[in-house]
């Protein structure tokens, strides 16, 4: 019994994505954290609204208890409230080890650290017009009501911000790498460009 404890918890400290979920408390204040952090940088975004576009999407990777996390954090530009988006099991350690193993629940809001900007180790941020983005925020949001369960290899962090990137265009790079070596290889792949057109409906 020991041993297979030791297995566990030894699996659960080396593999990817896993975060906790946020109390009411926490969440309050990380939130007010990053609206501080997004209204800092608003003056540079209301200077290039003109020619980058006046809302954005942020693909970031942040530092976890063990492979990392991605997500993205979106709104406009110039106003101080952030919507974030991700792909986590629900629950602790049990939950995401099992998840290697099977598909468990997901959940797909902000986790712990996702608002927290000195946990940060790669971000890409794209810019687009008010009709792309109305396009986009609705992806996000549907993609966000139908990605139920979490699983490491098919359905995990990566992925999820990859199906958003896709949508918008992008090129996306293989899902397995860790979090901050996909967003740092989804910019290269499409040349740090900062604004996106969506094709025609």
């Amino acid at each position: 019994m020991g041993l297979s404890l030791l297995a566990g918890v030894t699996l659960a400290a080396s593999l990817p994505c896993v975060s906790s979920s946020a109390s009411a408390h926490e969440q309050h204040k990380r939130i007010a954290d990053a609206n501080a952090l997004v209204s800092s940088e608003a003056p540079a975004g209301r200077r290039q609204a003109a020619t980058k576009g006046p809302y954005y999407v942020d693909f970031r990777a942040r530092t976890a208890a063990s492979w990392g996390h991605a997500f993205v954090w979106y709104g406009k530009t110039s106003e101080r409230a952030v919507e974030v988006a991700g792909l986590t099991p629900v629950g602790e350690t049990f939950t995401y080890v099992l998840g290697h193993l099977t598909f468990v629940p997901a959940e797909t809001g902000a986790s712990y650290g996702d608002l927290d900007p000195e946990y940060l180790t790669a971000n890409y941020r794209v810019y687009l017009s008010e009709a792309d983005a109305k396009r986009v925020f609705a992806y996000i949001k549907q993609l966000q009501a139908n990605s139920l369960v979490w699983n490491a290899e098919t359905a995990n962090c990566t992925s999820f911000i990859g199906s958003i990137a896709s949508f918008m265009g992008l090129k996306t790079p293989v899902r397995w790498l860790r979090p901050e070596n996909y967003v740092n290889r989804l910019k290269e792949m499409n040349g740090g460009r900062q604004m996106v057109r969506l094709s025609a409906e």
